[in-house]
């Protein structure tokens, strides 16, 4: 009853919605044209970001609701995008975890005390709080949310629990993943604990963000291109089947039945039918799939999110037109969400990226 009342409360203070194209395509109704947002859309490209990054600590800014929140509404106020995205990072749950993550000029993020040994476990700081350790987060949600005044809807996300496993153990980016896959290995049931860990953390952390505001819930796991077939559906698709149907029991038993939840895993074209019957509303996929194959894998009632070559931005505006046009006719206009296959490089040109939301939306 009270969370009821709270989500009541929360609901009373927001604009109604006056642009639900994501909404409606995650739920597999008529749209009037194909939505779209970017992986990444507030980010450096953008010279607004740079502007705000020069002044404060990446992290500051993520723990810092105004700062989020202003950076969130960056390229919506920029472009004619159909979605806003929290300005967070996956990393934030590592943090709660009692790890110490920096945010690294021209190397990204580090963890400079990452586990080695199975009984480094016994350093995470669990049970996690989330609503205490991670409440700037859903402050972020709700402010911005009410700054957005309705135009578009708010995405919530978070790292899933094998990508987040993978920094933890590697302390940072990797281009094998050979000391985390070493766990998989090595330390099957230690590897299993610690993703439970983080699926409990993970589970907690989306929900309270859909009570804060967010409407539609993205897990990424991105780091699901290291792994192959079996692998895969040992260490990393039962916690996103739990995650996924643990979240939306919590919503639905509070009144929150309606708020869709996309998958998105880099490079497992290898177990599109086993996600798609994982639970997901959307399906995001990478460049590397082909549209139609996705769609005979996943059947006609997903959602498909994806999937343009980030590269893509480079070419000529004329050929991204082109691109973003041919995009929209493979996917068709039915349950689709028109976006990237990753999220954006840093380097782009802006004015790309209102090229593309146009080739999408005049289809």
């Amino acid at each position: 009853m009270i969370h009821l009342l709270l989500q009541y409360l929360v609901n009373m203070i927001f604009a109604p919605l006056k642009n639900d194209r994501l909404l409606r395509a995650a739920r597999g109704e008529e749209v009037d044209t194909v939505p779209i947002w970017i992986m990444r859309q507030a980010g450096r490209y953008l010279p607004e970001f740079r502007e705000l990054r020069s002044k404060h600590d990446f992290f500051t800014i993520c723990q810092t609701p105004e700062l989020a929140a202003e950076i969130t509404l960056q390229p919506i106020q920029r472009f004619d995008l159909d979605a806003a995205i929290i300005f967070s990072d996956i990393l934030v749950i590592p943090q709660a975890l009692g790890m110490n993550v920096e945010m690294r000029p021209g190397v990204g993020p580090v963890l400079p005390e990452p586990l080695v040994k199975p009984g480094d476990l016994n350093k995470l700081e669990v049970p996690v709080n989330v609503e205490h350790k991670l409440k700037y987060v859903g402050e972020a949600i709700t402010l911005t949310r009410y700054k957005l005044e309705g135009k578009v809807p708010l995405i919530g996300f978070s790292g899933a629990p094998w990508t987040l496993m993978a920094y933890m153990i590697e302390g940072g980016g990797s281009k094998t993943l050979s000391k985390a896959k070493g766990w998989l290995y090595q330390h099957p049931e230690s590897s299993k604990k610690l993703l439970s860990i983080l699926t409990d953390v993970v589970v907690d952390y989306l929900v309270m963000q859909a009570e804060s505001g967010a409407q539609l819930l993205q897990v990424f796991e991105s780091n699901a291109e290291y792994l192959g077939p079996q692998v895969f559906k040992e260490f990393a698709l039962p916690y996103l089947c739990d995650i996924c149907k643990r979240v939306k029991a919590r919503l639905s038993g509070q009144g929150l039945h309606d708020v869709p939840m996309t998958l998105f895993a880099k490079g497992a074209h290898y177990a599109l039918k086993e996600m798609a019957k994982s639970g997901y509303d959307v399906l995001g996929i990478d460049w590397t799939v082909d549209p139609a194959e996705a769609r005979k894998q996943v059947g006609p009632n997903i959602t498909l999110q994806g999937n343009l070559d980030p590269c893509a931005l480079y070419a000529s505006p004329e050929k991204l037109h082109e691109m973003g046009s041919e995009m929209v006719r493979q996917f068709g206009k039915e349950r689709y969400i028109a976006n990237l296959g990753h999220g954006i490089y840093p380097d782009m040109n802006p004015e790309h990226v209102q090229v593309l939301i146009n080739a999408v939306h005049s289809c």
